[in-house]
């Protein structure tokens, strides 16, 4: 796919498209997923911290990933490419090979083409985006000719043709070569692929070691006989934040550790693995990052087994100065759990103490939260990106089932005073629906209000309108789908000899407003197109870039 989130989010704002688009995370310390290529003209890429895309592209509209719309149109490609073959190694969410062969494609040149260039059409079909292919004997090839594909186009690289067309190219397009190896060949004379074959094995091993310099001889002469693999084995499952502002405070620390454990161990249990290791990471204010694990005596997928130990690991680690970064990871991975009676009577103990514990803990974190302006999830900054999206966890409203800024009342009857609803958060370019005006997105929001721009995929560019942000009428809502579901249209019974449009024939001016028309009550009065229709700055997004790579050994 190209230029995957960015696309996604331009197809479905039709007041983005053709204009500079960065996703990413919109805090002081987000990274840019994803640019659009309008916005790569001003130097715009993925990885670069926003700050500096914002200097670069200030008028970009800048975007909180929307994960979970980005995963149901990789499953809706991924899916075609699994009408191709039984074999397809998904990289990314928007990036996969295929081997051709196993499904039954011949080896000719021509045949592999119609294949790529069928593919390219049925993705456009499916989800209105595009997608570039490379066909090449190899993975890494295949990779190559899909990025010299982008943006929507297909490459194939012939056979004899290889290693002529590797020569000139930079030693970074080689699998492997990251910015350490490629400064160490640059400080040695090597810049390019051609150089590095003319360097020889010998040499490349003894600057970078048997393995690493013997794989990448063999990449340069063009040989890479790595397998496509269908499903991958999951090593290890983990969960990380970053925050915008240092932790200090002690407590606070081992809150958010607790937090992550039990997210953990949620994704852990829906893998449908138990793990024998529990890895605690922490990255300091200066930026320095400690890791610690311990191993169990068996596999679990007990939160409070995994919880435990994470506190043993934190005890070892200062936190004095700051912490910018927590995380919780589980590896050492099993199929089954091996029921540990002695960790379950501990657990049992600890759970009273836990939860006095960990009711302090939350009065204090609350506290402390309130004075430094801590934000966590996907915030109005959209600053942590972490996790977006994930069914089940704290979205940008609050608890997972409460609606966006509602906070959590205490039942009727329970004698609890009900607790005070925190103001609701709206996420840049997060989709929303208004009572009367219908399905739109967040432009932006701030100081108690929030601006809304009313449009749908299928729409003209669509009006802004701006509401306070406890607006009754407004929230959050599920996507519009790209691509609108074709209905087979009713086969309509044959008119009468001389019946007029009354009489089974239905007017021409009725069957302009069929299929194809938007209602206007559909639309809303915010779905009009207008001088408000611009995009302004600062509303725009960032996102990852990707492709369909198709590797057939036998062929092309």
């Amino acid at each position: 796919m190209d230029a995957f989130y960015a696309s996604a989010e331009q197809a479905s704002k039709p007041s983005l498209r053709g204009k500079a688009v960065v996703v990413g995370g919109l805090g002081p310390r987000g990274v840019v997923a994803t640019a659009s290529y309008e916005a790569r003209r001003f130097g715009v890429h993925s990885a670069m911290p926003t700050a500096q895309a914002r200097r670069l592209a200030p008028n970009a509209a800048y975007l909180v990933p929307r994960f979970g719309f980005y995963r149901d149109i990789s499953e809706r490609v991924m899916g075609l490419l699994r009408e191709l073959s039984p074999l397809v190694e998904p990289l990314s969410l928007d990036e996969a090979f295929v081997d051709l062969e196993a499904g039954g494609v011949a080896s000719d040149e021509v045949s592999a083409r119609a294949v790529g260039e069928r593919l390219r059409a049925d993705i456009r079909a499916v989800t209105g985006l595009t997608g570039s292919v490379g066909i090449a004997a190899s993975k890494m090839l295949a990779k190559i000719a899909s990025e010299e594909a982008k943006p929507d186009g297909l490459v194939l690289i012939h056979a004899g043709t290889e290693r002529a067309l590797l020569a000139p190219m930079a030693v970074r397009v080689l699998p492997g070569v990251g910015p350490a190896t490629g400064d160490h060949l640059r400080r040695a004379g090597i810049t390019t692929v051609g150089e590095l074959a003319e360097a020889g094995e010998d040499e490349l091993v003894r600057m970078l070691g048997k393995s690493h310099g013997a794989g990448l001889y063999a990449m340069a002469l063009a040989r890479d006989d790595r397998p496509v693999v269908a499903e991958r084995e999951t090593k290890s499952v983990s969960v990380e934040d970053t925050y915008d502002v240092d932790i200090h405070d002690r407590t606070r620390v081992r809150l958010e550790v607790q937090r992550l454990a039990a997210r953990c161990v949620g994704r852990l249990r829906a893998s449908g693995h138990s793990g024998r290791t529990v890895v605690l990471k922490v990255r300091r204010y200066d930026f320095s990052t400690l890791t610690r694990s311990e191993t169990l005596r068996g596999p679990t997928d007990d939160p409070s087994v995994v919880q435990e130990a994470a506190a043993r690991l934190l005890e070892s680690v200062d936190t004095t100065g700051g912490v910018r970064l927590l995380g919780v990871g589980v590896s050492g991975l099993a199929d089954y759990t091996q029921e540990d009676l002695f960790a379950q009577a501990a657990g049992a103990r600890a759970a009273a103490e836990a939860a006095e514990r960990t009711g302090r803990a939350d009065a204090a974190a609350r506290a402390e939260s309130a004075d430094e302006g801590q934000a966590r999830g996907a915030g109005p900054d959209g600053s942590l990106i972490h996790e977006a999206g994930e069914k089940g966890e704290q979205g940008p409203g609050g608890p997972a089932g409460a609606p966006a800024g509602e906070g959590v009342r205490a039942e009727r009857g329970s004698g609890e005073p009900p607790v005070a609803p925190v103001e609701r958060r709206w996420p840049a370019g997060h989709d929303v629906r208004h009572a009367v005006y219908g399905p739109g997105w967040v432009q932006g929001s701030g100081v108690g209000r929030v601006t809304v721009r009313f449009e749908t995929p299928q729409s003209a560019p669509g009006r802004v309108r701006t509401f306070a942000v406890d607006d009754r009428d407004l929230e959050l809502s599920e996507p519009v789908a790209l691509v609108l579901e074709q209905v087979p249209p009713a086969v309509a019974p044959e008119p009468e000899p001389g019946a007029g449009p009354g009489e089974g024939q239905q007017p021409e001016a009725e069957r302009g407003q069929g299929r194809g028309a938007e209602p206007e009550a559909e639309r809303g009065p915010g779905a009009e197109s207008g001088p408000g229709a611009e995009s302004g700055p600062g509303a725009g997004s960032s996102v990852a870039d990707s492709s369909a790579s198709a590797a057939s050994p036998g062929g092309g």
